[in-house]
């Protein structure tokens, strides 16, 4: 994929990314409508929902040589379409030219109320997303929460994701995004949340994957064990989650690794990382979550948000410039 020049500043050991993507349907002048006055819940009609792409993953391959990685087609879960859960549901954006484009979410428990962990592939390029808002346990065209625009400065990813490229730095394939209220209220005062899982391990039964696959009307649930994959490709460095659960085709990007806990739900893992999330329907993959997940959601968690707000605009080439040359005089000076 081509290099992205973004803003981004190091804190704590690590380097972080702060998108200026739209964090709803923006006006001509640049500002935000919140989701207050219902602007994202008008413009996500059923018929643009449905309509919506799933984020392109890169992957050419053809299934029946995907399909060979697989252990044993006899071994998968099987995957089972359902309502969904509350927690669980889509991002949806528009393109400059108009069109829907979608990929999961979770929301995440968090002081603030209102965070949504997903992939960070979903979110890994500088073109605004104008309509950003997320509908918690969509379903066949229905929000029956209705939709939570995503606050201006509002993404958060690591910035050696995008510097490193997709499978570089596959182990960082996550973000967060903040809400605004809806009606005055969080997400998670609405929906509940799960609780974000660190250094929880690699094996883990029973798991619940929930998916959102383009070709199906309704999100998918399976029930399967996860296990520990050591990348094979030198490419691809890093050990990640792997799951064997059918039929999660593209568009299950971002969907959780769920696990019960007695308060609830716990999350594991998020469709992502190894070839983002998996070249083959049957086999789902996550980065591990450890401490550059908890960096990451401590800084979403934190107030803060990006470090530009641009609206629709995004910075001059000049201000990328500059910040990334900022950063790397931090990385210098140690």
């Amino acid at each position: 994929m081509r290099n992205v020049r973004t803003p981004a500043l190091f804190l704590g050991g690590a380097l972080f990314l702060f998108l200026p993507f739209p964090a709803a349907h923006a006006t001509p002048s640049g500002h935000h409508s919140s989701s207050s006055d219902g602007s994202t819940d008008r413009y996500w009609t059923a018929s643009r929902m449905r309509a919506a792409q799933p984020v392109p993953t890169g992957d050419t391959e053809q299934a029946e040589a995907r399909n060979a990685e697989a252990r044993n087609p006899a071994a998968r879960s099987p995957s089972r379409p359902f309502e969904g859960l509350p927690i669980v549901g889509t991002f949806f954006w528009s393109d400059a030219k108009g069109s829907g484009h979608f990929c999961g979410g979770t929301v995440v428990n968090s002081p603030g109320k209102n965070l949504v962990m997903s992939a960070a592939h979903c979110f890994d390029g500088t073109s605004a997303r104008p309509n950003l808002a997320f509908v918690p346990q969509y379903d066949d065209g229905k929000k029956p929460y209705g939709s939570f625009s995503v606050k201006p400065g509002g993404v958060f990813l690591n910035q050696r994701y995008l510097t490193k490229g997709r499978n570089a730095a596959a182990t960082l394939d996550f973000n967060f995004a903040r809400l605004e209220p809806r009606d005055g209220k969080n997400v998670q005062d609405v929906v509940g949340g799960a609780d974000l899982m660190i250094d929880a391990g690699y094996a883990h039964y029973p798991v619940r994957l929930v998916g959102y696959p383009a070709n199906q009307r309704h999100p998918l649930d399976c029930t399967d064990r996860t296990e520990r994959f050591d990348s094979p490709t030198p490419g691809i460095p890093g050990s990640f989650l792997r799951i064997e659960c059918a039929a999660y085709s593209g568009g299950s990007s971002g969907g959780p690794f769920l696990v019960k806990r007695v308060s609830g739900w716990g999350i594991v893992g998020v469709i992502g990382g190894w070839k983002t999330g998996g070249d083959t329907d049957d086999v789902s993959y996550s980065p591990y979550f450890g401490r550059d997940v908890k960096a990451l959601y401590d800084r979403a968690t934190s107030g803060q948000d990006s470090v530009f707000n641009s609206g629709d605009v995004l910075a001059t080439a000049g201000t990328w410039k500059h910040s990334e040359a900022l950063a790397m005089e931090i990385l210098r000076r140690g």
